[in-house]
């Protein structure tokens, strides 16, 4: 599996972002942020995790 394809946990995404876990949860139940459900899995792949990051800066420039 390449870094591209990589899937991240909640808190593993929550570790990057330094946010809460209700927020990561937020951001998925929202849309802004995709997720994939393996069974009872949540996952989140990190280019999904990028495409938040540069939404973000976008709209603050």
């Amino acid at each position: 599996m390449t870094t591209d394809a990589e899937l991240l946990t909640v808190p593993e995404v929550m570790a990057r972002l330094k946010i809460s876990r209700s927020t990561v949860y937020d951001l998925i139940r929202t849309r802004q942020l995709a997720s994939i459900t393996i069974g009872r899995a949540r996952r989140i792949p990190t280019n999904a995790l990028t495409v938040l990051v540069h939404h973000h800066l976008e709209e603050a420039a």
